[in-house]
């Protein structure tokens, strides 16, 4: 009985990690396309009238509106392809941080002036 409890309690080995491992680097995909649709609108004028989906908000309502749908559009097709695998966690983790900081650097005015 005893050895039925801790196999069940205890995580499988084969189970996938994909879905968790899309989720993560969708998230930082997301962010750094959120701060490269905001500088893009900042730096050309077609792009910020083209980003103007609600005229109260301005630019910025397309800025997120579109960062939002590439991130569950980039989401849906990593989930697609991974989330019967196994991958490395420590390669996407990495890579979801490291575009994460850069989207957040690249929203504070000194760093996006720069482009």
């Amino acid at each position: 009985m005893s050895a039925q409890n801790t196999s069940a309690s205890a995580p499988s080995a084969t189970r996938p990690n994909g879905a968790g491992a899309a989720a993560i680097l969708a998230a930082g995909i997301g962010a750094f396309l959120l701060a490269v649709f905001a500088i893009l609108a900042d730096q050309s004028a077609a792009i910020k009238s083209l980003m103007i989906f609600w005229k109260p908000t301005g630019p910025l309502s397309g800025v997120t509106t579109c960062a939002i749908m590439l991130w569950l559009a980039v989401w849906a097709i990593l989930h697609a392809r991974w989330h019967n695998q196994n991958v490395v966690l420590t390669r996407v983790n990495a890579a979801a941080f490291a575009l994460l900081i850069l989207g957040l650097l690249l929203t504070f005015p000194p760093i996006a002036d720069l482009f």
